[in-house]
């Protein structure tokens, strides 16, 4: 039987990409996007299509993504998942990936993700079917997911003081991030400061429009192989040291304290399987969908105590040039958010490990910790990534 310490190290990522992000035009389409970063990952990787036999995947839209993902790839893998947890499911993957390469069902597995809401949008093309309301929040009409966050935003500033001001950072910081990542979104539009952040248009109190995530296309891609043969390919092997999830409801009425995710479960886990802590994680990859997510993961992940989140990331703490590095690549409030974060979370922590960041490099990174979140901070799932240094 497979134990958590049967995992550590014995899978690595060893091929990563990018489709084109951004706003790719109403003339493409998601699976298009998915089949790019996939094909770009398997090269960047060493490997052929004809090696993957392991498939793991969301493509918006689509009710049998892996389905389709297999045909358009020409895959036939012999071990398939496209359980959708929301924007962590890729970082679930990961971590089924790496069990099932452990217990010899697949040897080279694939994660992609592929979705174009803005091309969507310019198709006229709205998601088909109702939206997916309980009975008991239905009739308030919530603006979900925004409602949501703004809920749980309102409630960590009355129960624990934080300010306007504090969120604000956490949208400065990204910004300032993205300055230095010429695929960010927001690459060359210039620096945000707090106070452009709290007089941007409102979306829902206390929220801003930058207070909340981008909507952009765009499609990642992962590849995963044995550690053993991972020394032989082509980049140096991101080795995944430790990994834990969980979900605690699906709607935001249901959540069982809107200050604290089951990231404190996830993380848990994942510390406990890698042997490590906070104090040893050098860069930082959260799912910022909105400023509040990486208030209440900071506190969540153990990196400050509940509560301190807002003055943890205050004066430029999470910024290049501060004492953490979070969201190196911009994350979703900067860099790109198509729909769900999480893979781009991986994709950026293999960077800073590989060494591949260019200008927003961190130095010496060799452990990285990626988050990802589902739902209304519904589904929490963390990743702990090392260097062959860091076994």
């Amino acid at each position: 039987m497979l134990t958590p310490q049967d995992l550590r190290a014995k899978a690595a990522i060893v091929g990563i990409a990018e489709s084109d992000l951004g706003d790719v035009g109403a003339q493409r389409y998601a699976i298009e996007l998915a089949g790019q970063a996939a094909y770009r990952a398997v090269a960047d990787a060493g490997l052929g299509m004809k090696d993957i036999d392991g498939l793991f995947g969301c493509v918006m839209g689509r009710f049998m993504s892996n389905l389709d993902l297999g045909e358009y790839l020409g895959i036939q893998p012999r071990y398939s998942d496209s359980g959708n947890i929301g924007g962590s499911s890729f970082i679930s993957y990961l971590f089924h990936a790496c069990a099932a390469i452990q217990a010899g069902l697949c040897d080279n597995a694939l994660i992609v993700y592929g979705s174009t809401p803005r091309a969507d949008g310019l198709r006229r093309q709205m998601p088909k079917g109702s939206l997916e309301r309980p009975n008991y929040e239905a009739p308030y009409r919530p603006r979900h997911p925004v409602t949501g966050y703004a809920l749980s935003t309102a409630r960590h500033m009355h129960q624990y003081g934080t300010t306007r001001e504090q969120l604000a950072e956490v949208a400065v910081a990204a910004r300032a991030w993205a300055q230095l990542n010429p695929a960010a979104f927001t690459y060359g539009k210039g620096p945000l400061s707090i106070d452009e952040v709290i007089n941007s248009k409102a979306v829902c109190s206390p929220l801003t429009v930058r207070d909340c995530c981008l909507v952009t296309d765009g499609g990642g891609a992962v590849v995963v192989t044995r550690a053993d043969r991972a020394r032989d390919l082509a980049n140096p092997p991101v080795y995944m040291l430790g990994a834990g999830e969980a979900h605690s409801h699906r709607s935001i009425s249901q959540m069982p304290d809107l200050t604290t995710t089951c990231a404190t479960e996830s993380s848990q886990r994942a510390y406990a399987m890698a042997g490590l802590g906070p104090t040893d994680i050098d860069v930082l990859q959260l799912y910022d969908a909105f400023t509040i997510n990486t208030i209440m993961f900071l506190e969540d992940l153990g990196f400050c105590a509940k509560g301190e989140g807002g003055a943890f990331v205050s004066a430029g703490r999470i910024a290049p040039g501060g004492s953490l590095a979070v969201n190196t690549n911009g994350g979703g409030l900067s860099h790109c958010h198509p729909g769900m974060y999480g893979i781009f979370a991986l994709i950026e922590a293999v960077r800073q490990l590989r060494g591949d960041a260019g200008a927003r490099q961190c130095p010496g990174a060799e452990i990285a910790l990626a988050h990802g979140n589902g739902g209304q901070f519904s589904s929490q799932v963390t990743a702990i990534l090392g260097t062959g240094a860091a076994l």
